[in-house]
């Protein structure tokens, strides 16, 4: 089966606090969803999608150096429903999806995710990392089997989930006709009104479909960019080898 790309590249970040979007912002020379693209580039990946919105253009021009489609989301209304503006584009495929805004992911760790969500024949394959710190992160719930049993948002966890300290990356595999048939049962009930894609794992998991999750050996791949504050911390630190 085939696989192709799908990066999500089309909110504001308002916590960011800039009227620039968020995966435009700069790290380490280049703008952060010009990695991910860098990343992606090197896998067989047959086609690419770039999921546009908040300032549409601006994030096309940074990104025309790729041969990547791109697919506007008028109104952002979440995750779920970022990806479902690919449905009519994607047949038949492994589905690889990555936020815009995870500029320190490297492209041998999405290949091994892609690997390992193939050879297990996965309708989901869950990017996890065990963190140190895991505060504001989604926390993978796994049963006796290993597979993912549900993704528990930081402010919905119980005392023994909290204690968890593996966590969901925001990249996942899934295979095509599972993804856009469960992202259709998604529903926005919650605080934001928007279309989770984490609820996609417990849809496929109650229909009985295999979930699994697929750790990161270097936790520090994984760190996605949500403040100035957060990016300057990270610049400090210095570029990973």
């Amino acid at each position: 089966m085939k696989t192709v790309a799908v990066v999500l590249a089309a909110g504001k970040g308002v916590r960011m606090k800039s009227d620039i979007p968020k995966v435009s912002h700069v790290i380490f020379g280049k703008q952060m969803v010009v990695w991910v693209l860098e990343a992606i580039k090197s896998l067989n990946i047959e086609k690419v999608f770039v999921v546009v919105g908040y300032k549409a253009e601006m994030v096309r021009e940074e990104c025309k150096g790729f041969d990547a489609a791109f697919i506007e989301q008028r109104e952002q209304l979440g995750t779920g429903h970022a990806v479902m503006q690919t449905a009519p584009f994607i047949r038949e495929a492994t589905v690889l999806i990555l936020p815009g805004d995870m500029p320190l992911i490297k492209p041998e760790t999405l290949r091994r995710l892609i690997e390992s969500h193939t050879s297990k024949n996965a309708s989901a394959t869950v990017l996890t990392a065990a963190l140190e710190n895991p505060f504001s992160y989604g926390r993978i719930i796994r049963s006796a089997d290993g597979q993912i049993s549900k993704i528990v948002e930081q402010k919905d966890a119980t005392a023994p989930e909290l204690s968890v300290n593996e966590v969901n990356s925001g990249a996942y595999c899934f295979n095509s006709k599972d993804l856009f048939s469960a992202l259709e049962k998604v529903r926005p009930d919650n605080v934001q009104k928007e279309y989770y894609l984490t609820d996609v794992i417990g849809i496929l998991k109650g229909e009985g479909l295999p979930v699994y999750a697929y750790k990161a050996e270097d936790p520090g791949e994984i760190v996605g960019i949500n403040t100035i504050e957060e990016l300057k911390k990270l610049e400090l630190r210095g570029m990973p080898h």
